[in-house]
């Protein structure tokens, strides 16, 4: 398979992945009391309103293509923490909703494995498994590294719901070194030796709950 056509077999889950990430932030913002996503338009299954070029298209393409790790990003979905109904126990639900889209996206691409493993050979099936695998790996790798326990990460906004006052404030205070500590983990290749064993035990249990 050459470069042209893994891009297109990619793009869709690559795109869904990312942007629904997003959207499952303004959804779970909104239920829990903060209609800033809703009112700017930005709780929606359009991937149009969350895609940005350089980082939903150009980044995750040349990482996947150069490492083998994807790594990118939408548009953030605005979230102002202060209108939800309980600030701080409510973070972590819509800290974790992008991850759990992740997760059910996953599971969404292993059954459509399992249902093209069954079907009839229409001379397209070895796109449509290529790109089931894309929707597992993409949204496998997605989850974890959004699930690292670092600001701004998903998993760092959870660590800080569930910490004590103080020392959640202190935590915090990682936020704006976050992307270059997560870059540096990158370059020095500590993020394949934490991430690597992790998607190893992700994949397992998917096949073993769904079978594909």
């Amino acid at each position: 398979m050459n470069v042209i056509q893994t891009l297109a077999i990619s793009a869709l889950p690559i795109i869904f992945a990312i942007t629904l990430h997003e959207a499952a932030h303004g959804y779970a913002a909104r239920h829990f009391g903060d209609p800033t996503a809703w009112q700017m338009g930005r709780i929606s299954l359009n991937p149009l309103r969350h895609v940005d070029l350089v980082g939903t298209i150009i980044v995750p393409a040349v990482m996947l293509f150069s490492t083998g790790f994807l790594f990118g990003w939408a548009k953030p979905v605005p979230v102002n923490f202060g209108n939800l109904r309980r600030p701080k126990q409510d973070m972590l639900w819509v800290a974790a909703a992008g991850p759990a889209a992740n997760l059910m996206m996953a599971i969404g691409w292993a059954l459509f494995l399992k249902l093209v493993a069954v079907l009839p050979d229409l001379g397209y099936s070895e796109a449509m498994r290529a790109m089931g695998w894309w929707g597992i790996r993409i949204n496998g790798s997605l989850m974890l590294l959004n699930l690292l326990p670092l600001p701004p990460l998903d998993g760092g906004r959870i660590v800080v719901s569930l910490l004590p006052s103080r020392a959640a404030w202190k935590f915090a205070q990682l936020e704006p070194y976050g992307l270059f500590i997560l870059i540096g983990m990158l370059y020095f290749r500590i993020l394949d030796m934490i991430l690597a064993p992790l998607f190893d035990i992700y994949i397992a249990l998917l096949r073993a709950s769904i079978g594909f």
